[in-house]
């Protein structure tokens, strides 16, 4: 599907405000300007919502996973040299986060991907005849919706309260609209994906496939539950305390009883460019190479600079002062003889000169012989949900107190360790399996919410300090921090419209 939604070029309406007036409110412009005619106007308006998964102001929408997630973790330890990468700051829980761009940029695209979802459905609603073919239009709807609702569930994760906008609002009509409570936002995110759940297909054939489906609504939905059912550690973060983990348990059993998906045999093979779209892939953002714009460019956030000069035809990576490196935690909690190392990580190389340099960073996304024409080229999709991980999280609805034996749970991780040469383990806890995730999804960008949904976030993170920190440079993690601040630019467009979020200056 978006290797067609990606080459489309799309008009100006869907690309939103320039950058100026997003920096000023979290809108885009209208500009339907006679627009929506029939059904070949609205798929084009539909795929460009998806576009925002797409490269904007040089990174894509994976890249904030990358940032906001991974770097945020104990996966990597990347304090800086200099300090001076946005992730540095990030990775050393700095109480100044408010002034950097990614904070920025997370939010304007973000928010422009609302408003791009937006447009379409007042349309759908101004226009009802234009579709022509009923089915049709509920499914431009239940895609819009379930856009809509993935972006509004990454920023309740990621700023807690924000404000809602069900319709396209102009900027002076967003400067009246303030923050909403998290469990008004989920209120929204749940009807979204309910509607997206009964409009959508199962499965789509041809170049429609990777658009949104009924099961990865499920799937998200899934998360969605979950992660109001974590513990109540921020008043207002993305956790609830709501004890829905036997809603998010059917919704995961649908996903698995409909015989879609399978676990690929071969641990690397999931995340082969030849391989794309394989049983594993419940929904990914999907990306093609060749010079056209449509490329990733997440694949980049993990590679040495260094290392790119060696093995690639074109510049790019972290540099020296910055580099993303794999925390000596993570990588010593891999048993002897785990297959899932080598296809995850690159431990060293040969620099320019002949010398072996000692590194560590992700190379699960990275084929040198798949490189595209430019850093922002990578053909690679990226996996937003995959089979194992629904598994694995039905695991964990059980060890929560959803329905189900530990006999169900030991069996789901065994299978998870038996694909990654490892023998069986029994009882398996909570921490257990949290672990288990960590070394399946490493380099996926799941550890920050895994911690932060299960409430285990402080303590982990704040013995991971202790432990890994040599450099003295990350300050201890505060329940304030499961968050993160709102723009310095969204405070200042108007004075009382937002409060900071505690812990910021």
């Amino acid at each position: 599907m978006m290797k067609k939604i990606f080459i489309i070029i799309f008009s100006a309406f869907l690309l939103g405000a320039c950058e100026e007036e997003l920096n000023l409110a979290p809108i885009s412009e209208a500009g339907s300007n006679g627009f929506y005619n029939n059904a070949d106007d609205f798929e084009q308006a539909v795929n460009g919502i998806y576009a925002t998964f797409g490269v904007q102001n040089n990174v894509d929408y994976a890249s904030q996973y990358v940032v906001l997630g991974e770097s945020r973790s104990d996966n990597l330890y990347t304090p800086g040299d200099a300090g001076v990468r946005d992730w540095n700051a990030i990775n050393n829980f700095q109480n100044t986060l408010a002034t950097l761009g990614t904070i920025r940029n997370v939010w304007n695209v973000t928010f422009n991907g609302i408003m791009r979802a937006n447009t379409v459905l007042d349309q759908l609603k101004a226009k009802p005849a234009a579709v022509g073919d009923a089915a049709l239009k509920s499914r431009f709807e239940a895609e819009a919706r379930f856009l809509r609702a993935y972006f509004y569930f990454d920023l309740v994760k990621w700023f807690g309260k924000v404000p809602i906008f069900e319709t396209f609002v102009t900027p002076t009509e967003a400067l009246a609209i303030p923050r909403s409570p998290a469990d008004e936002v989920y209120n929204l995110i749940i009807s979204d994906l309910n509607f997206a759940i009964d409009n959508l297909p199962q499965s789509y054939g041809g170049i429609d496939k990777g658009r949104a489906t009924s099961l990865a609504a499920k799937g998200i939905l899934a998360r969605v539950y979950m992660t109001r059912s974590g513990p109540k550690l921020h008043p207002d973060g993305p956790c609830l305390g709501s004890n829905e983990y036997d809603q998010a348990l059917s919704l995961l059993n649908d996903i698995i009883s409909s015989g879609k998906f399978s676990m690929v045999d071969d641990y690397a093979a999931i995340f082969e460019y030849d391989n794309e779209g394989n049983s594993e892939i419940v929904w990914d953002f999907q990306f093609i190479t060749g010079g056209v714009g449509a490329g990733g460019y997440f694949p980049t956030e993990y590679y040495d600079e260094g290392w790119a000069r060696v093995n690639l035809p074109f510049p790019g990576g972290n540099p020296g002062d910055g580099s993303k490196r794999i925390s000596d935690n993570l990588l010593n909690s891999y048993e002897s003889g785990d297959l899932r190392m080598e296809p995850t990580f690159q431990l060293d190389y040969e620099a320019e000169n002949g010398d072996m340099v000692d590194a560590q960073f992700y190379d699960k996304f990275m084929d040198v012989d798949k490189a595209g024409g430019d850093r922002f080229d990578w053909s690679i999709n990226y996996p937003v949900l995959r089979y194992t991980d629904v598994l694995m999280l039905k695991a964990e609805c059980i060890l929560q107190g959803a329905s189900g034996s530990q006999g169900d749970v030991d069996d789901i991780v065994n299978a998870v360790r038996d694909r990654a040469g490892l023998g069986p383990v029994s009882n398996v806890t909570l921490d257990m399996l949290l672990e288990e995730r960590r070394k399946e999804f490493a380099g996926e960008n799941l550890r920050w919410d895994d911690l932060v949904r299960t409430g285990k976030v402080i303590d982990v993170m704040n013995a991971w300090i202790a432990e890994e920190d040599s450099s003295g440079k990350i300050n201890q993690v505060i329940n304030e921090f499961i968050i993160y601040p709102i723009p310095q630019d969204q405070m200042d467009v108007k004075e009382g419209l937002y409060e900071q979020n505690p812990g910021y200056l």
